[in-house]
């Protein structure tokens, strides 16, 4: 079987040693199904790998001796970025956006659009309303708005933490409603900037 030898792509940022970049005496060598071939020099795992139409790859660099692997490089480097890439949509974002006790109807309407396209996206959203002055003795009557404003939400949301006081602000956070797939739309591009009306 003719030798296919696969060489990085410049800018590959792989951290494997692969085919010739291997040079050290011995080295353990796994065979493609997963069995010790022993160990043996560089130059007879590369025939070995030869043979089989694959490539060998330095997998355990810092074992003495190095552990190499007979594989389809390709083929593996492959499915490592179908791994990373699943694994960065499985991750759910925490948004923030915060607002005033005294934030205006248009401003509030804004929040809201902002906050249901984080949800959309898949994204949590924590809602931080700041108090000031006057406003933190009348903390309860804010709470009492807060927990109303997530309510804007239950069409869409799900409350994953209610409305509570942390010091000098009333925080909340909503996330997707539980089984509810992601809307393949953009995330809104806007940084949400802080409403000190």
């Amino acid at each position: 079987m003719r030798r296919r030898t696969v060489t990085p792509a410049a800018g590959d940022d792989s951290q494997y040693r692969i085919n010739h970049q291997i040079r050290i005496a011995q080295i353990l060598v796994i065979g493609p199904d997963g069995d010790k071939l022993g160990i043996m020099s560089p130059d007879e795992a590369r025939n070995i790998a030869a043979e089989h139409g694959l490539d060998l790859v330095e997998v355990a660099p810092n074992a003495k001796p190095p552990v190499c692997r007979i594989m389809d490089f390709g083929k593996f480097r492959y499915e490592q970025a179908k791994k990373a890439a699943s694994s960065k949509a499985a991750r759910v974002d925490l948004k923030e956006l915060r607002l005033r006790p005294k934030t205006d109807d248009h401003d509030m309407e804004t929040m809201v659009r902002k906050a249901k396209g984080f949800i959309a996206h898949g994204d949590r959203v924590r809602l931080v309303m700041r108090l000031r002055g006057r406003e933190q003795s009348h903390a309860e009557l804010w709470l009492d708005k807060l927990a109303e404003i997530m309510q804007q939400f239950s069409d869409c949301a799900q409350i994953a933490q209610p409305a509570k006081i942390e010091g000098k602000m009333i925080t909340g956070t909503i996330e997707p409603i539980s089984g509810s797939a992601p809307a393949q739309a953009p995330a809104p591009a806007e940084t949400p900037a802080s409403d000190d009306k």
